[in-house]
């Protein structure tokens, strides 16, 4: 199965979905788990954290000037700071801080209650395709997911790791179905299956799907796919905004 979703390319131009997610029926919609996986427990889940920290500190000096050059771009084009910090949920539901670059207008979390309707995602997501609170340079790097790069300091203080479910904001959260909660059970990610499958074309529900499909069969060739992946759909900019 795993072949399959991380296999198939199609020569069409549709979506970037080349991974075949689970179909309602699948195995993805079971009963909540309780429990963290077995490969999220003990030496497994303490060696795979320690892959992702030591690949993040390479990845951290290897863009450190790419990085400055954005800080730069964000600092001089736009009133604020260059970084931009928001609580999210993380593995069993505990919060932490996780950082971006800013791609917005500093005050975007006042302005988004006058543009719920217009909000194009589905669940508890918020998202618009043309926000107007995204600043010029945020445009591009939100585009090529460059906003996303100082989540590496995530990965390497252990909130974090390079693949895994992406973190959902607390107000997110509290609307969770019980099976919806169960994408809790393992650290978020930098990107992950969802992430590779479609972005924010896909809906929340076929991102849960994903979320609980990568839980369920997790393996560290998985983890190196989408790793791989990540870069060409990056490259792409499909499904970014």
């Amino acid at each position: 199965m795993e072949s399959q979703l991380l296999g198939s390319t199609k020569a069409s131009e549709e979506a970037l979905c080349d991974f075949d997610a689970p179909e309602p029926h699948s195995d993805a919609r079971r009963s909540v788990r309780v429990d963290c996986p077995t490969w999220s427990r003990g030496p497994l889940r303490i060696c795979r954290q320690t892959a992702h920290i030591f690949i993040a500190i390479v990845m951290l000096l290897f863009l450190f000037p790419l990085m400055a050059a954005i800080a730069l771009g964000v600092k001089i084009t736009s009133r604020g700071p260059v970084l931009f910090k928001q609580r999210r949920v993380g593995e069993g539901g505990g919060e932490f801080w996780v950082y971006k670059f800013r791609s917005m207008v500093v005050d975007a979390e006042a302005r988004r209650i006058h543009l719920s309707t217009l909000n194009e995602a589905s669940g508890p997501l918020f998202k618009i395709r043309n926000d107007p609170r995204v600043t010029p340079i945020g445009r591009v790097l939100r585009k090529l997911s460059l906003d996303e790069l100082p989540q590496l300091l995530n990965v390497v203080k252990g909130d974090m790791r390079l693949i895994g479910p992406r973190p959902a904001l607390p107000a997110e959260v509290a609307q969770y179905t019980s099976r919806q909660r169960a994408r809790l059970a393992v650290p978020p990610g930098i990107t992950g299956l969802a992430q590779v499958s479609g972005r924010s074309d896909l809906s929340f529900e076929k991102c849960i799907e994903l979320d609980l499909y990568f839980i369920d069969h997790w393996s560290p060739m998985l983890d190196i796919r989408i790793f791989l992946r990540t870069i060409s759909v990056v490259l792409s900019g499909r499904g970014a905004y």
